[in-house]
């Protein structure tokens, strides 16, 4: 059944359109919140499409919303005003538990499809001993799209250290290309060389994630942490970007790279379905690479849990909303996820297997994983993640603010963070 895109009208026209029209045949319509990108309406389509064939009683219709700050903003007013859809899409992690999940979200935990969900991504729609999310597609990471023509007809070696990748940067440029995709139209794409270096930052402080909840360390106070700024910094202030970075959105990067206009574009792994959305042909011109670091014998990846699916407390069709989302987090949600939108990473649902023929940025990704040379993304081991990166990454990549005084407007954000969650010693 073909997807509809829900439209909101006024009041007194919907009630009026009612009437006329007169009972529905369906008995249950849903609302289904998601955002905007490519992939994502790519694969919720597909699953309501499959689930209205088995459930024909059941009408759900999509609602699209920014990604982002704007987004995140539209999800915690609508959760607050109890004015959320009956299921929505939203960041799995430090960004779930921020939606205060045991007042705002129903407890999904005795849903079958539960027991085939791997324990990595349970982990992070947990809170208070019960589950409240089920994944949407498959694990991914953080890191470098490239262009791979670029690199052969340049003769480029992946970098594994930050210097080599900062040497290939220069002979892209000397080539007349850009270098590095900088899109900040959509600013949170601006995030990805701060929050991809938590490998490297993990490597060299350990303990990070504990002590910067336990309000014991700071990114401004941290050498290793302040690095994703400054290689943030180092990047603009070499001329490497595009020109017009501040008003090109994500498609424009993953444009740019797809197809040779630039040779990187920092990003994660989740944009192979948008690629595979809008520019097929050139799927397999793209490849990836983990974020270099300092040290090349400690090069590895910074992994990403997919988003989840939530039912909101306040939905009125709890029931139905609970069987769509147990089917999307089924074995044959995750097939149909992977069908419509490839792999974009391994999956997170057991016996859902990948597909032999995963782009090469896919590829790319399972060595780092074969060698265990992985850690989740900071946003998964810790509980704070301040709502003002974006905005403070931006500046640092358009040279409005220095590295040093990012980090510490960061941490002051991140107190914020720490004092709404309750979290102690803050």
């Amino acid at each position: 059944m073909a997807n509809r895109i829900k439209v909101i009208l006024a009041g007194a026209s919907a009630l009026v359109a009612l009437v006329a029209a007169g009972p529905s045949e369906a008995e249950t319509t849903l609302s289904f919140l998601i955002d905007n990108s490519p992939d994502t309406v790519a694969a919720a389509e597909a699953l309501v499409a499959a689930y209205e064939k088995i459930a024909p009683d059941v009408t759900i219709e999509i609602e699209q919303r920014p990604g982002g700050g704007e987004g995140d903003n539209i999800v915690k007013t609508r959760l607050a005003t109890s004015e959320m859809s009956d299921v929505f899409l939203y960041n799995s992690g430090s960004l779930m538990q921020a939606l205060k999940p045991g007042q705002t979200l129903a407890d999904l935990s005795d849903l079958s499809s539960q027991a085939k969900v791997d324990e990595s991504f349970k982990a992070v729609v947990r809170a208070d001993g019960k589950l409240y999310g089920v994944p949407f597609g498959t694990a991914m990471a953080g890191g470098i799209l490239y262009n791979r023509k670029i690199y052969q007809d340049l003769g480029l070696p992946v970098p594994k250290r930050w210097a080599e990748f900062m040497a290939n940067n220069e002979k892209v440029k000397a080539a007349g290309k850009v270098a590095v995709a900088q899109t900040y139209r959509d600013t949170w794409t601006s995030q990805l060389f701060v929050l991809a270096d938590y490998y490297n930052l993990h490597q060299s402080a350990p303990n990070f994630a504990t002590d910067y909840t336990a309000n014991k360390a700071k990114y401004a106070t941290t050498p290793a942490a302040m690095k994703g700024f400054e290689r943030l910094k180092e990047v603009h202030d070499a001329g490497l970007v595009n020109e017009d970075f501040g008003a090109a959105s994500y498609d424009d990067g993953l444009r740019m790279v797809a197809t040779g206009e630039a040779a990187h574009y920092p990003m994660l792994t989740f944009a192979v379905g948008a690629l595979k959305q809008n520019y097929p042909e050139n799927l397999e011109g793209v490849g990836f690479f983990a974020q270099p670091g300092d040290d090349p014998a400690k090069n590895g990846l910074t992994v990403w849990m997919p988003p989840a699916l939530y039912v909101p407390l306040a939905s009125q069709n709890a029931d139905e909303a609970r069987k769509f989302v147990d089917f999307a987090g089924s074995v044959e949600g995750c097939e149909i996820m992977v069908e419509t939108n490839t792999a974009q990473g391994p999956s997170l649902v057991d016996g859902c297997a990948l597909p032999a023929d995963v782009p090469p940025a896919v590829k790319d990704m399972l060595p780092y994983f074969e060698a265990k040379a992985t850690t989740p993304a900071l946003e998964f081991v810790s509980p704070i993640k301040g709502p003002a990166l974006e905005q403070i990454t931006v500046e640092v990549g358009s040279g409005i603010r220095q590295p040093a005084e990012a980090a510490a407007l960061y941490d002051d954000d991140v107190r914020k963070q720490a004092k709404q969650l309750g979290l102690p010693n803050w």
